[in-house]
Formats: structure tokens, sequence, C-alpha cells
């Protein structure tokens, strides 16, 4: 194999078998495939390690995907309960998952979700390594956080969030210019703790040439991590926020000199005015990259409904270029999910990403609609619940209100629109 990475095949002109399998799953041109791939305009992550997985590709012209975040930690470390988790996830057709685990057996239930898992696998080592080496954090060496890194990519992990952005010089700017809600990022804040207690530099920028030789031996392809995301409304689109997202096109430009795969993280919580200027400035400062959005989040009220603040948020985002929604959860801010809240999560960012892919104009992104519009306009009950993102909870709903007219609901009855319309 003449090739380390799917970037650098795609420049080679090599058609690997992943990219088969993107094209025709996507219904777009090989030719366009390679073309983005080449040009960091498209990400298609594939560790090789990674034997389960049936490849899937993030970026411009194809379906806006969906991330799913779960994993153990020290007050939930169930990893029977996680697994039923990842196998709902699987099933509700989520394009990624990440695990977060940060305590325990964190190889052990790694190791088990790669050998299930056909979706994408993404982690962040630096929230494994105090738990997989055992040490608190200020006593890790840089050494040590690439061996971290090295374990993940040699597990067979696909993408990887390294938060290389965030400087020592961020920390003076945000004792400048204090932030109402200041490092949300849980990645970024223990960089932050680690830099201060060490007076050094984040090891993930300052050893940057070391993650990404790691990253292109096993073809990790390297989520830039938004260590300066905003965590309210209030601190969105802020000089911190901005500061790193010029560091990340850097970043970006030295990952693609070793042929690596990049994705960027995107903001937390953003006014909905405020939403289509980010995609449009993380492109152009980050070079056409795909754009990975945690939410975001349109306002801070809604502890408990996080998931349709996020759901409007990613909408927005998506139909103006982003490119990969991570979904947010009823629970968000509150607890480590349940699996019912998963699930709820995953619904609504199914929803915002289709919602996007309309409004992109996607080939097919609205043949969907059609067929369930169809099937409401001849009151085909059974083909619109097979045709519903969530057929269960479509079909529950119209059995606890059964209507005195089969060809109606219990809103209408005799005065259903379309069935008068259809009786004329």
């Amino acid at each position: 194999m003449n090739y380390k990475t799917q970037k650098e095949a795609a420049r080679k002109g090599i058609v690997t078998p992943e990219m088969k399998k993107v094209a025709e799953k996507e219904g777009v041109e090989l030719k366009y495939l390679q073309e983005g791939l080449a040009a960091g305009k498209i990400a298609l992550p594939a560790n090789r390690n990674h034997l389960s997985l049936q490849a899937a590709a993030i970026g411009a012209g194809l379906k806006t995907k969906i991330n799913v975040n779960l994993g153990i930690s020290r007050d939930c470390s169930n990893m029977a309960e996680e697994m039923r988790k990842v196998e709902k996830a699987l099933e509700m057709q989520a394009d990624a998952i990440m695990d977060l685990s940060c305590h325990g057996k964190t190889q052990e239930f790694r190791k088990a979700l790669l050998a299930i898992s056909p979706a994408m696998i993404g982690t962040v080592p630096v929230y494994d390594a105090m738990g997989f080496l055992e040490k608190e954090l200020s006593e890790i060496t840089v050494a040590e956080f690439l061996q971290v890194v090295e374990t993940h990519a040699r597990d067979g992990v696909d993408f990887m969030t390294i938060h290389a952005g965030i400087r020592r010089s961020t920390l003076e700017r945000l004792r400048q210019a204090p932030r109402l809600t200041s490092i949300v990022s849980r990645g970024g804040a223990l960089l932050c703790t680690w830099m201060e207690r060490n007076k050094a530099e984040n090891p993930f920028y300052q050893y940057f040439d070391e993650v990404l030789d790691i990253c292109r031996e096993y073809d990790v392809a390297l989520s830039l991590g938004d260590a300066c995301r905003p965590g309210s409304i209030n601190d969105a689109s802020d000089a911190c926020q901005l500061e790193e997202l010029i560091t990340l096109g850097d970043l970006t430009l030295r990952a693609w000199e070793k042929e690596v795969q990049v994705i960027i993280e995107g903001p937390g919580h953003m006014p909905l005015n405020e939403i289509e200027a980010n995609v449009l400035l993380q492109k152009k400062l980050c070079h056409s990259a795909p754009f990975y959005v945690l939410g975001p989040l349109v306002s801070d009220i809604a502890p408990g409904y996080d998931h349709i603040t996020s759901a409007i948020g990613g909408a927005i985002a998506a139909a103006a270029g982003a490119d990969f929604l991570c979904y947010v959860t009823p629970a968000e801010h509150l607890r480590l999910p349940s699996l019912e809240d998963m699930a709820e999560g995953i619904i609504a960012a199914r929803i915002a990403a289709h919602a996007a892919d309309i409004a992109k104009g996607l080939p097919g992104a609205s043949e969907w609609d059609w067929q369930m519009s169809k099937a409401r306009a001849e009151l085909d009950w059974e083909s619109m619940f097979k045709l519903a993102i969530d057929p269960e909870k479509a079909r529950r709903y119209r059995a606890e209100s059964s209507p005195e007219l089969e060809d109606s609901c219990t809103m209408c009855g005799q005065s259903c629109a379309l069935r008068n319309m259809k009786n004329l």
C-alpha cells in the first residue's frame, strides 16, 4: 500500500475501497469525493485497525452527519449500560460515536465499542489520560500524553479531539477580558490547569508534529478541539474564541502538509443571528475544512430541553455550511444522559441534519418528505408510520387516542381537511 492516509491516496489519484463505498452511499461522483479529500474539504475517518467500520465521510456536498457522545465515568461506570446505549445509537442510525470515557476500564470499553461499531469512533485522549495512566493531572508528562494518543490510535479510533489551539496566551487573554462562563470545554480546562501548574505550553500545541506523526501512521482524522467555545450566548464570538480559531487554521495547514485529515470543532452556545457568520468565518480561516459543531445552543434557559435549543442552532449552522452535528440531549448541563435521553437527542439531531440537507439542496434530500406528504394526502397511516423518523413513537401516539373514523385522527375527526378533500 503506497499511501498512509485517505487524503494522501486521494492526492495521488488512488481509489481506496473506502472511497468507493462512500461515493456509492452518498450518491456522488468518485472524482468529486477524491478532489474534496485531496483539498481537505472532505474527511473520511477510517483507522485501518477499526475492522468493523463501514466507511463514511464528512464535508462539502455530503449529507450532514451526526455524532453521539457516551462513555464511562467515575460516577457512572456501568459498562453494560453504556454498551446498551451503543447498540441503541447504532440502531437509530448515528453516523459516529464519541467515547468520552474518563475513568475505570476505559480501554476495555473502547475496544468493545470498536469491535461492534460500523459507525466511526472518536475519542478525546486528554479525558482518558488520568484514568488510563492512574496519575494526577499535573504529574502527567508530555511523553505520557502522547502515549495515550498513540494507544487510542493503535486501538482503532477513527478521529480524535485534540485541543491544540488553546495556549498559555489564552490564559492571559481570559484574565484581561473575563468571560461570564470562562472555559467550559472539559479538555480545555484540563489543559489550562496542566499549563498553569507546570508553567509550560500546551503539550499538544508544542508537540503538534508528534501528534501528526501518530495520526498519519494509523490514518486517524484530527478533530481540532474548540477549547474556547462559548459556554453562554453572552460569550459567543469573543476574542478568545476567534483567537483559537485562527490558531486552528494554522494547525490545519500543518496537518495537511503531513497528509493528516482534519475536522474543525465549533461553537457551543450562540445567538441565532451569529451562527451563519461564525460558520462562514470558520470555513474562511480554516481553509474550508469540515466543520463539526456542538449545538450551537441558541439559548441558555432550557435545562431539560437543550436537545431543542441545540437542534435549532444545528439546523441553522448546517444549512449555512457546517458538516457534522454533535447531538445534545435533554440531560445536557444536568447529568449523564440515560438511554432515553440519548434517543431523544439523536432524533433531534437527525431532524436538524435532515432539515439542513433540504436547505442545502442536496440531491434526494427532500424525497423522504415527498413520500411522507404523499402518504398523508392519501391518509395512508401505515406508510406514515414506516416513513416517520421515529416510527415507534408515531404508532404509540396514534394507538393512545383511537378515532371514531379510521381515516382521520382525534384532532379533527369528520372535519379532517384531507379526508374531506379526498372525498369530494
